[in-house]
């Protein structure tokens, strides 16, 4: 229930930020807007998700999962519902941009810091599963959000998903829990109280200040910190990139589609095979994979060529997300998990502000996104060498 939980919680919510690629025109159309001052809306959003990460897994922590998840619902239901009624871009800023964005901060890090308790041996496979529904949304809620804004417009498009994460993520919250104990359970199925193996540093774990001052905490910290405004140049503009290229916006679209299938085949398959030969150095792999994606992108000038970026970035993409949750766990330990990953998750936060806004500005300028590509491709070659310089996690020394 609480990996099933989580998987929900993130495809409302995440879908809906992730689908914002499909509201870019009609936006730009509605205000007369230029493609930096619209994909400003998505540069306030997902920053905040990642931002208030570092207050929302602290409180998970502390007080449970469940209030903090569906305060967070509410909020960004409400800015859903604000975005769906503007009359000025300001106001896309503030519901879809600072809202939906907080809310989903604090949906995101409880419930999958929360999955985190439950399993030691197959936390790579849990986490993907769990992170899998971010996969999904962004597959199924851009390929929505084409026809529901053909019948209804943008905003009663953005209605709709305002209600979806009401209610979907509102009954997911309730399902969450941090403590397999409460049920008389232990991680990984087993039942509390009969000597079931469990890594003791995994199961209790170590301080967030002794954490977040580590070497190998700096240094997830710094491969995220250099990459994300790359990864999120995507999530923005590879619609207006297909389109730039004479394809059409439904083709451009179920193009980007395939992120989010290749999302859910990273987490799931990823996430296992991470279980068995490394999570740490699958994690590194990944971010290879990206940058050369990013260097493909460069020559990427058709639909079978933008779809295969898109398949094979969106599954390393996938496996980043899966991944970082379960390497946080096995480095760290799991009693302040979800605290260490909101902290973590405020590097990609930088990056997710300048990356979309610069990217668009960059085009506005010299009509290209070349140079922002090939910053990103780099950015993401120093991540893989970055991660790999960090020592073995305590588990695996153990195991």
């Amino acid at each position: 229930m609480v990996v099933a939980s989580a998987f929900a919680i993130m495809f409302v919510t995440f879908g809906t930020a992730y689908s914002f690629t499909a509201f870019f025109a009609p936006l730009q159309k509605a205000f007369s807007a230029s493609r930096g001052d619209v994909a400003l809306a998505f540069s306030i959003n997902v920053p905040l998700f990642y931002l208030f990460g570092a207050i929302s897994g602290p409180l998970a922590d502390r007080f449970g999962p469940r209030a903090v998840c569906l305060f967070g619902i509410c909020l960004g239901s409400c800015g859903m519902f604000l975005a769906a009624s503007a009359t000025a871009l300001w106001h896309v800023y503030v519901g879809f941009g600072l809202c939906l964005g907080t809310g989903i901060g604090f949906a995101f890090v409880p419930s999958v810091g929360s999955v985190q308790h439950w399993f030691v041996v197959r936390r790579g496979l849990a986490s993907g599963l769990a992170v899998s529904g971010i996969g999904f949304g962004t597959l199924i809620m851009p390929i929505v959000a084409a026809p529901l804004i053909a019948w209804l417009d943008w905003r009663g498009a953005w209605f709709i998903f305002g209600l979806l994460i009401l209610f979907a993520g509102g009954t997911a919250s309730f399902f969450v829990s941090n403590s397999p104990e409460q049920y008389g359970a232990a991680p990984d199925g087993g039942i509390a109280g009969l000597g079931v193996s469990a890594d003791t540093r995994s199961a209790e774990g170590v301080s967030l200040g002794e954490a977040v001052t580590s070497r190998p905490f700096v240094l997830f910290y710094l491969a995220l910190l250099i990459t994300w405004g790359g990864v999120s140049i995507q999530f923005v503009h590879l619609v207006p990139y297909a389109e730039d290229h004479g394809l059409s916006p439904g083709t451009a679209v179920a193009i980007f589609g395939f992120i989010g299938i290749g999302s859910i085949v990273g987490r799931f398959l990823l996430g296992a095979i991470a279980d068995l030969v490394g999570r740490r150095n699958l994690l590194a792999a990944s971010f290879g994979g990206i940058a050369l994606m990013q260097l493909w992108l460069l020559i990427a000038t058709n639909a079978w060529q933008i779809s295969v970026f898109a398949f094979v970035f969106g599954s390393c993409y996938g496996g980043v997300v899966a991944l970082f949750p379960a390497v946080i766990a096995d480095y760290f330990g799991g009693r302040n998990a979800s605290g260490i990953i909101g902290i973590l998750y405020t590097a990609a936060a930088f990056g997710s502000f300048l990356g979309p806004k610069l990217a668009g500005d960059v085009f506005d300028k010299v009509g290209s996104y070349s140079l922002p590509i090939a910053i990103s491709a780099a950015s993401a070659c120093i991540a893989a060498a970055v991660i790999m310089s960090a020592s073995e996690p305590p588990l695996k020394r153990k195991m």
